[in-house]
């Protein structure tokens, strides 16, 4: 009892009001008009304002009616992994603006931020008071012994899991999932669990309405086990989900757990978890139908996805701040299509990171490159059509149940940078290109650049995607059986009144399909929302090389 009022304390201070019951599962926390910008406070600089009002400039004027949110990858001060060390989570680092700027956009904008749980920065004043052994922060960090069995340990990374450190205790050996500068915070100590609780007030405080618990998968470590997915995470996230339901704000917890399916879907639980959960499986999918011509893989996993339960949702994107990640098609794509793939993206200029096994192997982590680059050259050796080609890939996440999501990068056609991945010494550098302001304008407005044509044809077909009930993230999703050049998907909408066939031609041929495959109602009148066409539900749909069409009973 004294930690439940301990937790309460930590989330309502000051007698702060909450709900007497708590919110019910539904689907009204979202709508077909949510779709969401992956970026960083400093994608885009001018050297002279401030990056976040920059962002918040560009929000406005460019795709103010096609996305109504914004996820801010970690917008605090950090030592290393792009903001995911971070040193204090209490402040916004001042390189890019303060809080007010953050309240500014999240006025604006349904606004995400990264919960980083799972580890600090090994530069942060909490593992300098453990090292000096001052309380609380002396039991904050996960410790381990070399003599420990480790060796089931799932993790994605390939250097040495411990760190020896000394203290003024001696040497301690502590946890690191990920980098020796992202040190693992241990949530067998309930006073890490409150401060985590503390900033998820804070956060909620300041505008933030979507939190995104980054790597909540590895928060739970136990010697002897996998140390991912342990009963105690979940039970974690629970506890966040309970409070979250009884928040006055309408909060939404998103779990990062870049895993294969049945993993991943676990974190919904019975609809006690998360409200949502990443589509980790449609990046590496869907790169692979348009390089291969062919939706056979794509298809059969979307047909094997079950509907997200009340109250939950698919989080749908192909690309983000890191890499596309294979480890969710394990078991979805043979290993001569995985091989395929990454040769592919190794040709596009890209590049593969690895991850450790247990007993020492390797496997490929990532494949680390920018999505519209990877839609340079088919598997074939096609180069033309690469607009196309890009803009179909980003359709099929438009169409799908879920809400879609789009990194910053994809938005802007933004070349792979070479030249980062040089000079900051990490692979994923290649897709975190910093653009200058009045450079991507001078783009923005030069209607043959790549920038301006892909972002004005993707703020066409989201502004049309926003206005279809057809497209609720929890509309009903039906995978049609048709050629393997062709995705197609029914999608309904909750009151039963428009029906939308997403169709998809992802390969380099122009192809016909017979309405009669399709079982248009013939008493009704169907248009292709995309190009206005009027179709006829026994005549022939024609689509150019990568055409997509949203066939709808209400346009």
């Amino acid at each position: 009892m004294a930690l439940t009022g301990a937790v309460i304390a930590a989330f309502w201070p000051e007698g702060r009001a909450r709900r007497q019951r708590p919110r019910r599962p539904s689907n009204a926390l979202w709508s077909e008009r949510d779709a969401m910008v992956i970026t960083y406070g400093n994608s885009i600089t001018d050297g002279s304002h401030k990056p976040l009002d920059l962002l918040l400039d560009f929000l406005d004027r460019r795709l103010g009616g096609a996305l109504n949110g914004v996820h801010i990858l970690p917008f605090f001060p950090f030592t290393s992994d792009d903001g995911f060390a971070v040193t204090d989570y209490t402040r916004v680092d001042p390189a890019l603006g303060d809080w007010p700027d953050i309240r500014r956009i999240g006025a604006a904008f349904t606004l995400m931020s990264d919960m980083v749980l799972n580890h600090v920065s090994s530069q942060g004043p909490w593992f300098t008071e453990y090292r000096q052994g001052k309380p609380p922060y002396d039991g904050f960090f996960k410790e381990a012994s070399p003599e420990d069995d480790l060796s089931a340990v799932v993790r994605p990374r390939t250097t040495p899991l411990l760190r020896a450190v000394e203290t003024n205790r001696g040497t301690r050996h502590v946890w690191c999932t990920f980098s020796h500068d992202q040190v693992d915070l241990d949530f067998h100590n309930p006073e890490v669990l409150l401060e985590i609780i503390r900033l998820l007030r804070l956060h909620i405080d300041q505008g933030v309405r979507i939190i995104r618990l980054d790597a909540v998968a590895f928060v739970w470590k136990e010697p002897g086990s996998p140390s991912i997915h342990l009963p105690q995470t979940h039970a974690i996230v629970k506890l966040m989900r309970v409070l979250a339901d009884f928040a006055t704000e309408k909060v939404v917890l998103l779990t990062e757990t870049n895993v294969p399916k049945a993993e991943n879907l676990s974190y919904f639980g019975r609809r006690d978890e998360a409200h949502m959960v990443y589509n980790f499986p449609l990046p590496p999918l869907v790169l692979h139908a348009l390089l291969s011509g062919n939706v056979r893989h794509l298809r059969r996993w979307l047909r094997a996805m079950p509907p997200a339960p009340l109250g939950c949702a698919y989080f749908n994107f192909t690309a983000s701040h890191d890499g596309i990640g294979m480890r969710p098609v394990e078991g979805i794509l043979p290993p001569d299509e995985v091989l395929r793939l990454i040769t592919s993206i190794q040709s596009a200029g890209g590049l593969a990171s690895m991850r450790a096994l247990p007993g020492g192997q390797q496997a490929v982590y990532e494949l680390n490159c920018g999505y519209f680059d990877a839609m340079s050259r088919t598997f074939n050796g096609e180069e033309s059509a690469k607009i196309a080609r890009f803009l179909c890939s980003q359709t099929i996440v438009m169409s799908l149940e879920g809400i879609p999501a789009f990194y910053i990068h994809s938005l802007l056609a933004t070349p792979n940078d070479h030249e980062a991945v040089t000079r900051r010494g990490m692979n994923r550098a290649i897709n975190r290109h910093r653009w200058h302001y009045p450079d991507l304008l001078a783009r923005l407005d030069d209607p043959a650049s790549d920038q301006a044509r892909v972002l004005s044809e993707m703020q066409r077909r989201l502004r049309i995607r926003s206005r279809q009930a057809g497209f609720h993230p929890n509309a009903t999703q039906l995978t049609l059986q048709l050629e393997d050049r062709l995705l197609g998907v029914w999608r309904q909408s909750l009151d039963r009144q428009q029906s939308i066939f997403a169709l998809h031609n992802v390969s380099d041929e122009a192809l016909e399909l017979d309405g009669y495959a399709l079982n248009l109602i013939e008493d009704e009148e169907w248009r292709d929302l995309l190009s206005g066409e009027r179709i006829t539900p026994d005549g022939p749909i024609p689509f150019a090389p990568y055409q997509c069409r949203w066939i709808s009973n209400i346009g």
